[in-house]
């Protein structure tokens, strides 16, 4: 095995997922230096306190100039990944870049753009490729053992947690649809799982009777046409109550090929625990309370993973362990590209289009288009 090399790391943004990532960087030996920037002091030094990271800011530039970073982790909001992102990869700095690349097409184009241009080596948050489950079914693709793939439907559900906590923190709303924030997550597993296949077309349909007073859709169901004639189901609602006892994602996927099928029952159902005592929100930002108390809980379905001896355990522990491994050691991993990202944000924004318009859309759509108004 290789020898691997140490690193200095600079995490820039320390909410839920940044401290996540951050706690996991402190008990990584690989990483000799750990450097943390947030907009909010208070946040940052309570993150910089619990990780024993080397030093914070409120100023990501002052952070990225320190001579220590070799790589960054990017974990602010979803509408502010474009100054840090391009800032980092100018100064050629390896990158890891949670959901979504950008809320903005062009945003995410440029970004893309100054990535290939620096040649940084750059990946994006897509934590369900490092489950257990999605890598067996990734292998059996890879090896045919349903032959070509010709129908995919995939369906996701979700309470009502993540879209207001998401919503809440910003006016920038617009974009901030159930398809560009969470259905992404489940759109990227299936273009994986699909590799080689190109969409040419979308029809998609939206409704939004709960959660238009928060700015967003309720539901988002559209039908893709790949290339070689496949049809491509995706289907997300995140307007389910808050007492949903799905922490966060329900997922099904079915793949039917010539030779076979690989059906996908991702719900969680089958570790359910209810209690008296009141569990919390699945996904909990700093600031945010959910509206109603949860009394039932699918245990497993909050995607990073659960806590046990005061560690995450989990896929966003393989994840962030994983993208370690590939800076310090060099092994290959499943990470999303930061192309990936890039036609993942496209393809989802195609679909909010198509069902703006109620009209399908022909792929690859324009940039400009995208981001229409209403």
């Amino acid at each position: 095995m290789a020898k691997g090399k140490q690193i200095g790391l600079a995490v820039i943004g320390c909410g839920t997922i940044g401290r996540i990532r951050a706690i996991i960087a402190r008990d990584y030996p690989g990483i000799a230096w750990l450097g943390l920037c947030d907009v909010n002091r208070d946040l940052g030094e309570r993150l910089k306190t619990d990780c024993e990271a080397d030093f914070f800011t409120t100023d990501f530039e002052e952070l990225l100039n320190r001579p220590e970073v070799d790589a960054v982790i990017i974990a602010t909001d979803e509408n502010n990944h474009a100054a840090p992102t391009l800032a980092a990869a100018e100064r050629g700095k390896a990158l890891f870049i949670e959901k979504p690349l950008a809320t903005d097409a062009f945003e995410s184009l440029k970004i893309l753009q100054g990535i290939e241009a620096a040649g940084v080596d750059a990946v994006l948050g897509y934590t369900q490729r490092f489950r257990r489950r999605f890598l067996a079914v990734k292998e059996r693709l890879i090896t045919g053992q349903i032959g070509d793939v010709h129908s995919v439907v995939t369906r996701a559900f979700m309470n009502r947690m993540v879209p207001i906590a998401t919503v809440s923190r910003t006016q920038n709303r617009r974009h901030l649809t159930p398809m560009v924030v969470s259905g992404t997550h489940s759109l990227d597993m299936c273009m994986w799982l699909m590799e080689g296949k190109e969409p040419v077309s979308i029809y998609a349909k939206s409704t939004d009777k709960v959660l238009s007073r928060w700015g967003t859709k309720d539901s988002t169901f559209g039908l893709f046409e790949m290339n070689d004639g496949t049809i491509f189901s995706m289907n997300i609602c995140w307007g389910l109550p808050e007492i949903w006892p799905g922490s966060v994602y329900g997922l099904e996927i079915g793949i039917v090929g010539t030779k076979g099928v690989i059906d996908i029952e991702d719900t969680h159902r089958d570790l359910v625990l209810a209690s008296e005592i009141a569990q919390g929100a699945g996904y909990s930002p700093d600031g945010y309370s959910p509206g109603a108390p949860r009394h039932v809980d699918f245990l497993t379905s909050y995607p990073p993973g659960d806590l046990h001896m005061g560690q995450l355990w989990g896929p966003m522990r393989e994840e962030t362990v994983s993208w370690y491994q590939r800076l310090c050691v060099g092994l290959p991993t499943p990470h999303a590209t930061a192309q990936d990202g890039h036609r993942n944000l496209v393809l989802t924004m195609a679909m909010d289009l198509s069902a703006r318009r109620g009209t399908e859309i022909s792929l690859p759509a324009a940039l400009d288009e995208l981001m229409s108004e209403t």
